[in-house]
């Protein structure tokens, strides 16, 4: 149960660490008004940063439920975020929830050990 729990705070905290990071970095406000090239890039960047969450909260779980779970907790906190903002742009919490998400449990495979391999 407790590398589950680590292993979803990691997972999550390097997708949080990175969309911090581009935010930050880029200057643009993720309840702002946003170019369609900087939507689209960095939705891949996030859908990236979120496959490598899944994928590191599986690989320490030992257990795709724990992608599965960090993609929950994106999307959990993708709707709450909008619930919280009364008003202004929700691109980038719909990209995190549409397809940041789904990225995480799909990173979560990337990390499974086929059956009967034993540990790499």
């Amino acid at each position: 149960m407790a590398r589950l729990v680590v292993g979803v705070a990691l997972g999550y905290l390097v997708f949080a660490a990175s969309a911090v990071a581009i935010f930050l970095l880029t200057g643009h406000d993720p309840h702002g008004p946003a170019s369609t090239a900087f939507k689209i890039g960095s939705s891949v960047y996030g859908m990236a940063f979120a496959a490598l969450g899944g994928y590191l909260a599986s690989r320490l779980a030992r257990t795709p439920t724990a992608a599965t779970t960090v993609g929950v907790v994106i999307a959990a906190l993708a709707v709450l975020s909008v619930v919280l903002e009364a008003q202004g742009f929700w691109w980038s919490q719909g990209a995190a929830l549409v397809l940041m998400a789904p990225s995480a449990v799909a990173g979560g495979h990337l990390g499974r050990t086929p059956a009967g391999a034993g540990p790499r």
